[in-house]
């Protein structure tokens, strides 16, 4: 896997990415105390509302970017987003008012809904290789994975011997770092044409390609499993190991590492696994782990016991197998399904798309752990989680082949009224077979 890391304009990117992550492992916490030094008791509710506003700036914002993307100079633009995040960042100590807050965090969000689906849709180019792009995938995981454990270490080390407010000037020097690292390196440019069309067009093409894909379908609503599965992770872990079980503080990290642990190693695995598997049942089976791990969560809490802990421990780690399993291959899917001018408004697709499904799951899970308790909460999300693998297996066909036989419109039956034909293997006057995305020559999948 680490072979891929020889190509020096990958390696780059790679390394950019990962200092942005921890300068915004930092920052989360860095954040945290922020709201508690504002408000008080009413931090929870600061946090609450600026996670909020971060999901709908990604819902928003990525469609938008996703549009305009080929007609921007890639490296120019993926640095100006670098340089504007550090901006905000360096505001962020300065703020008196939570509502400053509110709107530092909005723009800080945008920048990242702008710069991370423009810098996953620069990976195929970089890395042409299906082997090569998927080893690039699995890296990525690990360096989120790897991020919620180094991040919590890291920034537990310097407040002892700095205050909280320094903290935004590590996550400063990431975004920095991550734009020298990436103007260090040339990047291709994007292939093929800007999609034509008024604004509603271009903002809704990948939505739109996406919808009108049956893998992509699927993949939504695999989606939809992962947010179930990573919300009840994210949003009650403090609240089980603490308040449920009534450990100490210092336990909450073990809970976010098993998860952590299950995910990284699942990414390490996969890129051999995919090479003698295909993605669409080792994806099903990742969010079929997922709902596994939801349902067993729901009998240890239902149980108790002694031997609670371990267990909640294990189910975590379940809950991480199959959260990688199902979107590290992910990736794979977007390229497969657009024509290269395409791919960053379909990239820009899935970012927006997953990130409605964790603004329904993190409500839910936050909402109902707190009314109804982590019993109930487990039942409710695995029912979310079965319903998005349901829909991902009825929605992405069994025999999902790449290169399909279809047929062009009438008029299109010689070569100088559509040289489109002439692509791939003509079968008969306006059929003809090649690899098939869903673009302006084919608006609808072959049945």
């Amino acid at each position: 896997m680490w072979k891929v890391l020889s190509n020096r304009t990958y390696r780059h990117l790679f390394l950019a990415q990962v200092v942005a992550l921890l300068g915004t492992g930092m920052l989360t916490v860095a954040l945290g105390l922020l709201a508690y030094q504002l408000a008080g008791a009413n931090a929870g509710s600061v946090l609450g509302t600026a996670l909020a506003i971060k999901m709908v700036a990604y819902v928003l914002i990525a469609p938008v970017v996703g549009a305009y993307a080929n007609r921007l100079p890639r490296r120019a633009f993926l640095v100006t987003m670098d340089l504007v995040r550090a901006g905000v960042a360096v505001s962020l100590p300065f703020v008196t008012q939570v509502w400053q807050i509110y709107i530092l965090i909005f723009l800080l969000q945008s920048a990242s809904a702008a710069f991370t689906p423009t810098f996953q849709a620069t990976i195929p180019d970089v890395l042409p290789e299906e082997n090569d792009y998927t080893q690039a995938l699995s890296l990525s995981r690990l360096a989120y994975d790897m991020e919620s454990l180094v991040s919590p270490m890291l920034t537990a080390a310097l407040l002892t011997v700095i205050s909280f407010h320094w903290l935004f000037g590590g996550t400063v020097v990431g975004f920095i770092a991550s734009a020298l690292l990436v103007i260090s390196v040339r990047l291709p440019r994007p292939a093929g044409k800007t999609p034509t069309g008024g604004i509603f067009a271009k903002t809704f093409r990948g939505i739109s390609i996406y919808l009108r894909t049956p893998r992509l379908r699927g993949l939504l609503g695999l989606n939809l499993a992962a947010a179930a599965a990573s919300s009840m992770v994210i949003v009650n872990t403090v609240v089980y190991v603490q308040a449920r079980l009534g450990r100490p503080a210092s336990d909450v990290p073990f809970g976010l590492a098993a998860f952590g642990f299950g995910s990284m190693l699942m990414a390490l695995t996969l890129p051999k696994l995919l090479e003698k598997r295909a993605d669409r049942p080792l994806m099903l089976l990742g969010a079929a782990l997922m709902t596994a791990g939801l349902a067993g969560g729901a009998a240890v809490a239902a149980v108790g016991g002694p031997y609670e802990w371990p267990f909640f421990l294990l189910t975590w780690f379940v809950i991480g197998l199959g959260y990688s399993t199902t979107l590290t291959p992910s990736g794979r899917l977007l390229r497969r399904s657009a024509n290269p001018d395409d791919r960053p408004a379909v990239f820009a697709a899935q970012f927006s798309l997953s990130h409605v499904c964790w603004l329904i799951t993190y409500p839910i899970a936050g909402t109902v752990g707190a009314a109804l308790g982590m019993t109930a909460t487990f039942v409710i999300l695995a029912v979310i989680g079965a319903a998005g693998l349901a829909a991902a297996a009825i929605c992405w066909p069994r025999d999902d082949a790449d290169v399909l036989e279809h047929e062009h419109g009438p008029g299109s039956d010689t070569e100088a009224r559509n040289p489109h034909l002439t692509e791939g293997e003509q079968t008969e006057p306006r059929r003809h077979r090649h690899a098939f995305q869903i673009d302006d020559q084919h608006t609808r999948w072959p049945e």
